[in-house]
């Protein structure tokens, strides 16, 4: 089992712990390295829930902040090992997991380690399977087998923010919108009905949407609704009886899951709509003291989170949270994922310099 050493930089851990594959479902050769070396720090309690790692201090604090991130990657595509790359002057480390979200991953455990005496409690939490299925999510597990672990007054997810604070996150909804006709031959179409021609007004519905940009709490969150998959089709010579256009919509926090859906199905009227995945937003969370007190400490100007993040998670339980790691998001699960060297120990200065203040 490879090993980590905490006492090692954190450019040096991101570098040995995206070396570590751990794409979704081959966690644990990760997950037990950090087990290994999180296991004899004297002010931590461990805990271990399948490939998730839990770590907390229990020092009689007012306040809990929990501070998460997860373990897997999207898969590799000769981008792991690392290396060390030069752009436009800049120092980097390229590779799977480099953004999303290892050099996160590695801020966390220098800080789990070296923190022996925060100026609140803080649980840490390194979660498997979060690059899939909700239902395979390492806190969508934990959360049904030790729900109080989740208790804290505010929380933070490491996914890559280009170093800045971001705010809640977009809801995520995932709909199959439907056409029905008959099958013929296609010698003698006119007996059937072509259900792949049907489709052509859903696609007219999405090119002709204009998607709102919706202020929340001071934040502006962009929607979109998009076509993401198109099929249909039997054979060459076979009328389609079924097409079946996937559409994905990001909303704003503001608007609650069923609002999305009755959006979504206002947006289709008329067609076979069917939603097949959702997954409600997080308000923004800044309002809290302890937000406040950490974007103030960090110096970054907030801003809104596009993407669906474990935010939600945490927001839906009452506990406010941000996105605050190094990495540009839109370089997550690119090819070319690389992270600025010098982002990575900008936030773990934040970090430090928050959870260490008097």
């Amino acid at each position: 089992m490879p090993a980590l050493d905490l006492s090692a930089s954190s450019v040096d851990l991101t570098r040995t712990i995206c070396d570590i594959p751990s794409v979704s479902g081959d966690e644990t050769t990760l997950a037990d390295a950090i087990e290994d070396a999180l296991r004899d720090l004297p002010h931590l309690e461990l805990y271990r829930d399948g490939d998730t790692i839990v770590a907390r201090t229990n020092l009689g604090h007012d306040q809990r902040v929990v501070i998460a991130g997860h373990i897997d990657t999207v898969p590799i595509n000769d981008n792991v090992p690392t290396r060390d790359v030069d752009v436009d002057g800049r120092a980097h480390i390229w590779g799977r997991g480099t953004v999303d979200m290892k050099a996160g991953v590695a801020v966390q455990l220098k800080l789990a380690a070296e923190l022996a005496d925060p100026r609140v409690d803080i649980t840490w939490m390194w979660y498997d399977h979060e690059e899939v299925d909700a239902d395979l999510n390492g806190l969508t597990r934990l959360s049904g087998t030790r729900p109080d672990l989740f208790a804290g007054d505010f929380a933070i997810l490491g996914e890559p923010s280009d170093g800045a604070v971001e705010g809640g996150c977009n809801g995520n909804l995932r709909a199959i919108v439907r056409t029905h006709g008959v099958r013929s031959h296609s010698a003698r179409a006119w007996i059937g009905e072509n259900a792949i021609h049907k489709a052509a007004p859903i696609l007219t519905r999405l090119a002709e949407y204009r998607p709102r940009e919706v202020p929340v709490e001071g934040l502006v969150y962009r929607e979109g609704l998009n076509a993401v998959r198109i099929g249909g089709g039997v054979a060459g010579n076979v009328i389609p009886d079924l097409c079946e256009v996937e559409v994905n919509y990001r909303f704003a926090p503001s608007r609650s899951p069923e609002e999305a859906t009755r959006h979504v199905r206002d947006v289709f009227a008329g067609f076979d709509v069917e939603v097949v995945d959702i997954a409600a937003g997080a308000r923004p969370g800044l309002d809290a003291p302890l937000a406040q007190e950490f974007v103030a400490a960090v110096g970054a100007a907030p801003r809104p989170k596009y993407g669906w993040t474990d935010v939600a998670r945490f927001s839906a339980l009452g506990v406010p949270a941000v996105n605050y790691g190094p990495g540009d998001p839109h370089l997550a699960h690119h090819d070319e994922e690389r992270v600025p060297v010098d982002q990575i120990l900008d936030v773990e200065r934040g970090l430090r310099a928050w959870l260490t203040a008097s």
